[in-house]
C-alpha cells in the first residue's frame, strides 16, 4: 500500500495495484453487506434478540429497571393524592377479541347455606375465561413468540418446547414481573391531533409522541411507564364491533422509538397498543414482538384514560401488581396513576 501511494505522489499511477485496491474495498463492502444482510434474515423479525441485556437467563425483561431510585422518583410526583383508576369492568358482553371467553357465576343461593348459632352464610363466585387476556389486560412476556424452523422463540431466546406446558408456563410466567410502582406519562395523541377519537388504522408515529411530550415540556426516562390516549375507548361498551374490529396505535417506527427510550411498559385505550390494520398487511402484530419478544417490554392493554385526559394529567406515580398466577401469560388488574 505504501508504494502505491508513493507511485501516485510521483505521478506514475500502477494501473493494476489500482484495481487490486479498488477489488479489495468493494469485496470487502459487498462481503459485509451479504453478512448483514444474512444477519437481518437470522430470524422472521431480523437478528437473533438473546441473550438479553440482564443475561441469558433473565426472566424479568424490562421490569428490571424497577430500581429504588424509580420508586422515590415516582413517589415525588404525589402531591394531591388524588387516585384514578384506569382499569375497565370486568362484566358480561364487554369487547373480547377473537373467540376469548369471560364467564362469573356465583353457585347457589348462598354458596354456604347458614351455619353455626350465629347462622354466618357466605358466596363464592367461579370463573371462567383467559384470566391473564380478557379486559384490562398486562401482557407477559411469555405471551407473544416467533416460529423459527420447528419450535416457538420467546423473550431471551427461551423455547416453547423448553417451558411451556399445559398446566402453565416454566419459564416467563407472569410472576417473575412483581410489583410495578414507577413514573408514569400520559401522552395525549387524540388531543395532540385535536379529536376526542383518533380513526381506526391511524399510525401513531415518532413525531406524535415528540409531539406530545413537547407540548406537555416532559421526557420519559427509563423505567416509566408510558400510556397512549388515542379515544378509541370511547367505544368500549358502546360500540364494541367497531371497537374491535380496527383501531388507531403505534406503528413499528414509534415502537422502535418507545424502546429507545427504555421504558418498562407501553399501555393504550384499545386492545392491541399497535395500529390494527398492521402497516404491513404480511405481519401478523409486529409491535408484540419487538416489544415484548425483542425489548422485554410489556403491553398494558384495554385501559380507561379518559378521566386522566380529561383533567390533563400527564405526570404521575403509577401503580400496578400483576396477580402471581405462577405460569400465566398475563394479568388482569386495576393499574392506578396517582397525582
Amino acid at each position: 500500500m505504501l508504494d502505491f501511494f508513493n507511485r501516485r505522489r510521483q505521478g506514475t499511477p500502477n494501473a493494476t495495484l489500482i484495481r487490486a485496491v479498488t477489488l479489495l474495498i468493494f469485496g470487502g463492502l459487498t462481503g459485509w453487506a451479504v453478512a448483514q444482510q444474512k444477519n437481518d434474515n437470522e430470524t422472521p423479525i431480523g437478528p437473533r434478540w438473546w441473550p438479553s441485556e440482564w443475561g441469558a437467563g433473565d426472566q424479568r425483561g424490562a421490569a428490571n429497571r424497577l430500581t429504588a431510585d424509580k420508586v422515590l422518583e415516582a413517589n415525588k410526583l404525589i402531591r394531591q393524592g388524588k387516585v384514578f383508576s384506569l382499569g375497565r369492568l370486568y362484566e358480561h358482553g364487554m369487547p373480547l377479541p377473537g373467540k376469548r371467553h369471560f364467564s362469573l357465576t356465583i353457585p347457589g343461593s348462598p354458596t354456604y347455606p347458614p351455619s353455626g348459632k350465629n347462622q354466618g352464610v357466605f358466596f363464592d363466585e367461579m370463573f371462567s375465561g383467559e384470566i391473564g387476556q380478557v379486559g384490562t389486560q398486562f401482557d407477559g412476556l411469555g405471551h407473544a413468540g416467533v416460529r423459527i424452523g420447528d419450535d416457538d422463540y420467546f423473550y431471551n431466546g427461551f423455547k416453547r418446547t423448553e417451558f411451556a406446558t399445559p398446566f402453565g408456563l416454566e419459564k416467563l410466567g407472569i410472576q417473575n414481573v412483581g410489583p410495578i410502582f414507577t413514573r408514569g406519562i400520559l401522552l395525549d395523541v387524540a388531543a395532540l391531533r385535536k379529536t376526542k377519537r383518533l380513526p381506526a388504522g391511524y399510525v401513531i408515529s415518532p413525531d406524535d409522541l415528540e409531539a406530545c411530550l413537547a407540548a406537555t415540556k416532559l421526557a420519559i426516562n427509563p423505567g416509566d411507564a408510558v400510556l397512549l390516549h388515542t379515544g378509541h375507548g370511547a367505544l368500549w361498551m358502546k360500540d364494541n364491533a367497531a371497537y374491535g374490529t380496527a383501531e388507531p396505535g403505534i406503528g413499528m417506527a414509534a415502537a422502535r422509538w418507545l424502546s429507545e427510550k427504555k421504558s418498562v411498559l407501553v399501555g393504550a385505550d384499545n386492545w392491541s397498543i399497535e395500529v390494527v390494520p398492521s402497516e404491513d398487511p404480511e405481519r401478523s402484530y409486529p409491535v408484540h414482538q419487538w416489544n415484548l419478544v425483542r425489548n422485554g417490554i410489556y403491553h398494558l392493554e384495554n385501559l380507561d384514560l379518559s378521566e386522566l385526559a380529561a383533567e390533563k394529567v400527564y405526570e404521575f406515580a403509577f401503580v400496578f401488581c400483576p396477580l402471581r398466577l405462577k405460569g400465566a401469560t398475563g394479568s388482569p388488574g386495576n393499574p392506578i396513576a396517582i397525582k
